[in-house]
């Protein structure tokens, strides 16, 4: 089960005014369950988008990158589980535009004003004809409440759905934020394994847009991993209806402040949502890297440490074997790293210093922190003021279960 996910009740994620959702059963490749997701944007909306940086990005992938550079604006969203539509060469491309002509004929827009995405087994082809026949059904049921719904509707190996919302105020005037994503496996995002979509009614320019997408990432769906692969589809979009009614944001003033920390909790919700509904997860993992010389030699660490197999089924054992952490940290390629400086906590125990065991440490102290579903420990280089935070989990039993399982 996931690791302490609190389960979503309908009022607790919030429609945006501008954005209606759709779903249908279109037994892409399991019968009876939501696995096709229209999202209508109102014209005038303002879109930005990340996607991975695989070089074998999925088809969708592709289009999506070329229906940003449109200046028409993006009015629509179709997202279908089941199949990647990756590894599928000139089929995929043109099963990705039929899918677009065919949102585009039942909204009346243009075909590149719609963005296509696709979660599910690589190496497959899109099932174009299920997708057609299933976009009515999701059309009939727009609606601006049905967040949950599309939570449900790109779920893949995921367990539970994901979805936040928050509310503020930019001057005087309400602005409400509401995102889903999906990821469970093959997590370990790069730009931007998983897709995410936040909505907010409030209203910014496209550069800032742009900018505070970049940022955001940066912070939250960038800094966690399940397993260490990269998908062929990540994507994380950003829609700015502008319905709020408030003044357009167009410089970096407090009013950006407060619609980019905001946006910022709801990605950090939601990129912890992918990590705690991790496959075969048991234990949540927040790794801290501390006083390095700069932001990224501070991941390198955090990343070492997360993406290690010894660490994580260690983690999942309960058992301190805590010297794999020192191994990851030593290997992590870090240039003229004084090890004798270097501080590692498991939780608020100090385990490491001047170069190995703390005198205090004990292996009780440790088994008592790793019991918990909860985990964090702390790594101070002690080199620099720059810090680094990664989101984690274990490798149990059920990751291999579930890996070895997944195309049957």
């Amino acid at each position: 089960m996931p690791v302490n996910l609190k389960p979503l009740t309908i009022d607790s994620i919030f429609p945006i005014k501008g954005i209606s959702l759709g779903i249908a059963k279109a037994h892409i490749k399991k019968p009876n369950r939501k696995d096709l997701l229209l999202v209508t944007i109102a014209e005038g909306s303002k879109v930005s988008g990340v996607f991975t940086q695989n070089a074998f990005c999925a088809a969708p992938v592709f289009l999506c990158k070329e229906h940003l550079k449109n200046t028409s604006g993006i009015r629509a969203l179709v997202v279908n589980t089941g199949c990647a539509n990756a590894g599928t060469g000139e089929d995929g491309i043109l099963k990705a535009k039929e899918t677009c002509e065919a949102v585009s004929k039942l909204l009346s827009i243009e075909p590149h004003q719609v963005l296509p995405f696709s979660t599910g087994v690589i190496l497959e082809s899109l099932p174009i004809d299920k997708i057609r026949n299933g976009l009515p059904d999701a059309l009939k049921n727009l609606d601006s409440s049905h967040w949950i719904d599309a939570a449900e509707a790109i779920m893949t190996t995921d367990i539970a759905p994901k979805a936040a919302s928050r509310k503020i105020k930019i001057k005087d005037k309400e602005v409400v934020i509401s995102g889903v994503s999906k990821g469970s496996g093959m997590i370990h995002p790069n730009m931007a394994t998983m897709l995410s979509f936040i909505a907010t009614d409030a209203s910014i320019n496209q550069i800032l847009l742009d900018k505070l997408l970049k940022e955001v990432t940066g912070e939250s769906f960038n800094c966690i991993t399940v397993d260490g692969d990269t998908s062929t589809n990540d994507s994380f979009i950003l829609i700015a209806t502008g319905k709020a009614e408030h003044d357009e944001i167009n410089q970096e003033d407090k009013s950006y402040e407060i619609l980019r920390d905001a946006i910022r909790e709801v990605a950090i919700e939601l990129a912890q949502a992918i990590v705690r509904d991790g496959e075969g997860a048991t234990k949540f993992i927040t790794i801290q890297v501390e006083s390095g010389l700069d932001n990224a030699e501070c991941r390198k660490v955090g990343f070492a440490i997360a993406h290690s197999p010894l660490i994580k089924t260690a983690f999942f054992a309960s058992d301190p074997n805590l010297g794999r952490i020192l191994a990851a940290i030593g290997y992590a390629g870090i240039e003229s790293l004084d090890i004798t400086k270097i501080q590692l906590f498991l939780g608020n125990v100090l385990v490491v210093e001047k170069g190995g065991r703390a005198i205090s440490y004990t292996e009780t102290q440790g088994q008592e922190v790793m019991k918990h579903p909860e985990i964090s420990m702390r790594i101070l280089l002690n080199r620099g003021n720059a810090n680094a935070t990664i989101w984690t989990c274990d490798f149990s039993y059920d990751y291999v279960k579930i890996n070895a399982d997944y195309r049957t």
